[in-house]
């Protein structure tokens, strides 16, 4: 069956994306080859991504200045430090616009089943950085999992000895939801972080 290289590969380009497969990458690639004023605006922000964007050289977070906008503002509280896994998970602290501190991303968690080890991490980076900007606490927000909890428990079991305050944001029901429907490890969760009214 005779099919374009240049519609082969693109489509192959396509799949490498996350959450992208075979099928997906072919509708995607058909709809670009179609609509020719799309294919040419992804080209360009594309290209713009490629010039513009890079990682933060304090925090790691992905920005289009160095150092990134909130590392430098003087208006936050520098002695309050959110550690997070990925760049997006800074965005997504943002939006919320609760927390005034800086952050550190990590770059991923320990996984050992993946071949991630602490130094593949910006964990030497974070411990740098705390005792050159004199942190007085660190906030672990990375997610509830086997990997999150074992990373949590490396920073802070290496902080701890500094006389650093560690804390992990908390877990439990998302707003809105049934307790009947919760699983378990989310219900201990919940009852461990409650707090008084």
């Amino acid at each position: 069956m005779w099919v374009p290289s240049s519609l082969l590969n693109l489509v192959e380009a396509l799949k490498k994306l996350p959450g992208i497969g075979q099928r997906s990458a072919e509708r995607i690639a058909f709809y670009l080859l179609r609509e020719r004023n799309q294919l040419e605006e992804l080209k360009k922000v594309l290209e713009e991504a490629r010039e513009n964007l890079t990682f933060c050289s304090v925090c790691h977070v992905i920005t289009d200045e160095d150092p990134c906008p909130i590392c430098r503002d003087p208006k936050r509280d520098s002695s309050l430090l959110c550690v997070v896994e990925r760049p997006q998970d800074v965005f997504l602290l943002e939006k919320i616009g609760f927390f005034n501190g800086k952050y550190h991303v990590l770059g991923g968690v320990i996984s050992p089943l993946d071949n991630v080890s602490p130094e593949d991490l910006s964990i030497a980076d974070l411990v740098e950085r705390i005792e050159r900007e004199g942190i007085i606490e660190v906030i672990l927000a990375l997610s509830p999992t086997v990997e999150g909890d074992t990373t949590a428990y490396y920073i802070a079991d290496l902080l701890k000895p500094r006389g650093i305050k560690v804390t992990r944001i908390a877990r439990g029901l998302p707003t809105g939801s049934d307790l009947s429907l919760s699983d378990v490890t989310t219900l201990k969760e919940a009852l461990l972080g409650r707090r008084k009214l």
